[in-house]
């Protein structure tokens, strides 16, 4: 009844908007005022004035509304590296092997084969159950319930566990092991009314058991939100929809380099603030001011208040089979930094203003995948002047044969500082990426003063078991700088540039087993072979990593 109300009272949209962002620059500052965000934003964003956004396929009174095409959703980006699948009938999961139960395509399902996915949950889509002979599953009953004719209501979740075996983990010179488990949960609530009005609420719980060392950031947060944001339609502008969206949310883009939620995390990445999206057909434009969670394990997570995040991105697609970004971003980070980081050159973790600037074309013709991305920063840090950049280029081919063996020869570049004292800065920096997906499972070398020489072979024994390897041959682009790792984090330097430049050699491999719709194992394993660097400055260090990973997902 008190929905009804504000949905037929007479506030004007351009005022509420208005108050939302306000109240999300001033006020959303903890778990406590985002939930009073997400209220507010719920009992204003419903009343809204029918009239400032109907148009004549609105009129619910006369027409029910068509659930078919609705709510909206973002289709996942390409990441580099891609792979394409197979055309061919066979069995899509441990359990079809079992029965016998060959397909002439995977069973619908909005969630991939895989027991990592970078997507977040608000972005899949279940309008296939609007369908009257659509494949029935056990959670149909969870997903799109009919709340009358306007609304919509869904539930869904993941659990996982995995196994990790570290040896000599993170180079550290006591040539410690990590040996340990890791547990997520996660549970979401989607509301829509119509295609005009959503409100998202996800919660994350991720812990870290039998640590050898202590937890890493991205290890553990007990029980927080992971999203929390409500959304409204702002109108339809040339075959395409608007929309704002207020509150805690996770962030993905293009390739994923530069903005990721980073699935390999057990805690994922995710940011708070606005972003204002616009979809058609052949051109997605987003806009966003946001700031970067700050994860507290035992506490509810605050928003770095150090730290702004603002971007431009446009996605080009109108071209079957490929993709051009172009996209803005600006980093105000006012962190403190230390004299002693900044006489040794460890500043990029603080005082900056940073501009990036880049373009991204990826795509597939025939058998042939190719990827050039183009990345270039610059703006001040401590007092010193930015130009830095970054180059991610690959060609790979699908071989037309059994197991759709597929294969990528890549070189990925990001500049380093030659030296601290001259006035400049022109280390990269990374931002917020998925590291871990380009340059190593080790998670020891991050896109920052490297050079990486790197190929991928992927294939499909059966269609249910997808398997990757991958060779990393890493130098860094200056010998001077530090060794970034995967979270930007410089750890490893040697300032006069005498223990040479060649870091390593990483062999990756990794299999998933796609056992049913819901249940996903990932198996894996990394080795770096020590190159001159590593060998002079951590001395005996011999590095690898086991994984085994279980994944469910409804």
């Amino acid at each position: 009844m008190c929905i009804t109300h504000f949905i037929n009272g007479h506030f004007s949209q351009r005022s509420l908007v208005k108050k939302v962002i306000w109240l999300a620059v001033h006020e959303l500052s903890g778990l406590f005022r985002v939930s009073l965000l997400f209220a507010t934003a719920c009992l204003v964003f419903a009343g809204v004035n029918n009239q400032a956004l109907a148009d004549d396929e609105y009129s619910v009174s006369e027409n029910q509304f068509d659930w078919s095409e609705a709510p909206p959703v973002t289709s996942p980006p390409r990441p580099g590296t891609f792979s394409k699948p197979a055309a061919t009938p066979g069995y899509f999961s441990f359990l079809d092997w079992v029965g016998g139960i060959e397909r002439d395509k995977p069973q619908m399902d909005p969630y991939p084969a895989s027991a990592l996915t970078t997507t977040p949950a608000f972005d899949f889509s279940f309008r296939y159950l609007e369908q009257p002979d659509h494949e029935r599953d056990f959670f149909d009953p969870v997903k799109r319930i009919h709340l009358g004719d306007d609304w919509l209501l869904s539930f869904g979740g993941s659990f996982w566990y995995r196994y990790m075996r570290e040896t000599d983990s993170r180079l550290n010179p006591a040539k410690a092991n990590n040996d340990y488990h890791l547990l997520r949960t996660r549970l979401h609530a989607d509301l829509w009314y119509q295609d005009r009005f959503r409100l998202f609420a996800e919660m994350l719980d991720a812990r870290a058991l039998g640590l050898d060392l202590p937890p890493l950031a991205i290890d553990k947060n007990h029980t927080d939100m992971l999203n929390l944001f409500a959304d409204i339609k702002l109108g339809q502008f040339m075959e395409g929809s608007a929309y704002l969206r207020v509150g805690r949310q996770e962030l993905l883009y293009g390739s994923q380099r530069l903005i990721s939620t980073l699935d390999w995390a057990n805690t994922r990445r995710t940011f708070q603030g606005v972003k204002t999206f616009w979809q058609t057909p052949d051109f997605n434009l987003d806009a966003f001011w946001v700031r970067p969670m700050t994860t507290e394990p035992n506490e509810f997570d605050n928003w770095d208040k150090d730290r702004n995040f603002v971007g431009l991105w446009g996605t080009y697609k109108a071209i079957p089979g490929q993709v051009i970004d172009l996209y803005y971003l600006n980093l105000i980070d006012n962190r403190a930094v230390s004299a002693a980081n900044i006489a040794q050159g460890n500043v990029l973790q603080g005082d900056a203003v940073l501009h990036t600037i880049g373009a991204r074309w990826a795509g597939d013709y025939a058998h042939f995948l190719y990827e050039l991305e183009g990345m270039y920063q610059f703006g001040r840090r401590s007092h010193l002047d930015i130009s830095a950049f970054s180059i991610a280029s690959g060609v790979g081919y699908q071989l037309p044969l059994p197991m759709n063996p597929q294969f990528w020869l890549r070189y990925d570049f990001a500049s380093g500082d030659k030296n601290p004292s001259d006035g400049h800065s022109d280390t990269f920096n990374q931002l917020f990426p998925f590291g871990h997906y380009y340059f190593g499972y080790m998670d020891q070398v991050g896109r920052q003063n490297i050079h990486d020489f790197n190929a991928q072979i992927s294939m499909n024994p059966q269609p249910w078991i997808s398997f990757t390897g991958q060779y990393h041959r890493f130098y860094l682009a200056n010998k001077r700088d530090y060794l970034y790792n995967a979270a930007g984090i410089g750890f490893i330097r040697d300032s006069s540039g005498q223990s040479g430049s060649h870091v390593g050699d990483e062999i990756d491999f990794s299999v998933n087993f796609h056992v049913a719709r819901h249940h996903d194992i990932l198996l894996g394993y990394s080795k770096l072979f020590t190159g001159t660097f590593i060998k002079n400055q951590r001395p005996g260090v011999s590095p690898d990593l086991f994984y085994a990973q279980y994944n469910f997902r409804f």
